[in-house]
């Protein structure tokens, strides 16, 4: 005989095939649109995106002054009232999404550079780790609003310098947890393997240590965005933010404080549901990236 029979071949199961006949597993995104707290954010951060972008069309000049209607109730003419100079509080809300949401953006995307390079360096060179992290660890030890006041204090008020030095505070924050993955993966078997075999180590960080620490980097991320959010409607509160004359959140809050109350609830309203739409998208992703939180819930399926 040369092989198998063919009744027996036929009985083999193909190669790559589920035994049992087991359905493939489900992608992350699915179990994560299910939820309906995710969709909630995801409508609310959606509506807030769409506001930002579309600002010249909804909001009108947000600098356009009206002396005689300042202070004026909501009304047709102004649909959440006028501030001390007369000008419309919807305009400047709907200008401060847009520029919370860009501020919140580029804090993440230069904490995350930031904070992926030092961790990936600090977890997988040892001599570099003690270095790096003692660094971070002195820029973790002040509180972030205290250490963007006085970075800012330092650079001078404008958007540039207020992403700069809240993507300082956040740094350390990625590169912690960054390194903690790093860690651990690079003792894994195919990691050594790959060395053994004679893999660099950009090869050895690019594909096989990088690729598995997105996973929390991603859910920081959407920590990142609600704390950048926050942070720089508090600078602009204490008047260390952006200039006086560029619209934000943060700048509206504190004409409220001394005028009339509509001037603090709509952009505290803005903030409160922003921070609330990014911290439950960041929930559902840290459960659908959570590899006990997806075998859990597929117990709980098999066993229904």
């Amino acid at each position: 005989m040369t092989g198998v029979s063919r009744p027996e071949a036929q009985a083999l199961p193909a190669l790559g095939a589920r035994p049992g006949g087991a359905r493939r597993a489900r992608p992350w995104a699915v179990p994560l649109v299910r939820r309906k707290i995710v969709v909630v954010g995801g409508l609310l951060l959606a509506g807030a995106t769409a506001a930002g972008a579309l600002a010249p069309v909804l909001g009108g000049d947000p600098t356009r002054m009206d002396v005689a209607a300042r202070l004026a109730a909501p009304s047709r003419a102004h649909w959440l009232g006028t501030d001390d100079v007369g000008r419309d509080v919807w305009s400047r809300v709907v200008y401060g999404a847009r520029l919370s949401l860009l501020v919140g953006a580029a804090v993440v995307a230069l904490a995350l550079v930031a904070g992926v390079l030092c961790g990936l360096l600090a977890g997988y060179y040892r001599r570099l780790d003690n270095a790096i992290m003692r660094v971070m660890d002195g820029l973790m030890a002040f509180p972030a609003i205290v250490l963007a006041i006085a970075l800012m204090a330092v650079l001078g008020p404008s958007v540039l310098n207020v992403v700069v030095a809240i993507g300082v505070v956040y740094t350390p924050r990625v590169a912690r947890i960054v390194r903690g993955s790093v860690l651990v993966i690079r003792e894994t078997a195919y990691v050594e393997a790959a060395r053994a075999l004679g893999a660099s180590d950009g090869a050895l960080l690019a594909r096989h240590v990088l690729p598995n620490c997105l996973s929390p980097v991603v859910v920081q991320a959407s920590f990142v965005f609600a704390a950048a959010v926050l942070t720089e409607a508090a600078l602009s509160f204490l008047g260390v933010g952006v200039p006086p004359y560029v619209p934000s959140w943060g700048n509206i809050l504190p004409e409220g404080r001394l005028y009339t109350p509509w001037l603090v609830l709509y952009p505290g309203a803005a903030i409160l549901l922003t921070i609330l739409a990014l911290n439950l998208v960041g929930d559902g992703l840290r459960d659908a990236l959570d590899p006990k939180a997806r075998g859990l819930a597929t117990d709980k399926q098999g066993a229904a």
